[in-house]
């Protein structure tokens, strides 16, 4: 169960620094103060959970990442055009 949360915390973490780093890039300065929060909360369920990892804990820490910044960029055009819809 630990290493499927921290593959999730992984995940979740590189995720939105992507989405923080297009959002910066592209000036939208609301998403990126929300995504900070979310970045922030990240970060502590991952430094909760890392110290005592075993293998297969650091393996699937290493997977989120390169997953999850693929899937931001991908993400990232169509999580603009859903803020802002009407």
């Amino acid at each position: 169960m630990t290493a499927l949360a921290l593959f999730a915390s992984t995940f979740c973490l590189v995720f939105l620094l992507g989405v923080q780093q297009l959002n910066v890039q592209h000036g939208h300065q609301d998403a990126a103060f929300v995504t900070s929060l979310f970045i922030g909360l990240s970060q502590l369920a991952l430094y909760k959970m890392a110290p005592d990892a075993t293998g297969l804990e650091v393996a699937c820490y290493l997977a989120g990442g390169p997953l999850a910044i693929i899937c931001a960029m991908r993400a990232h055009p169509w999580l603009r055009r859903r803020m802002l819809r009407p």
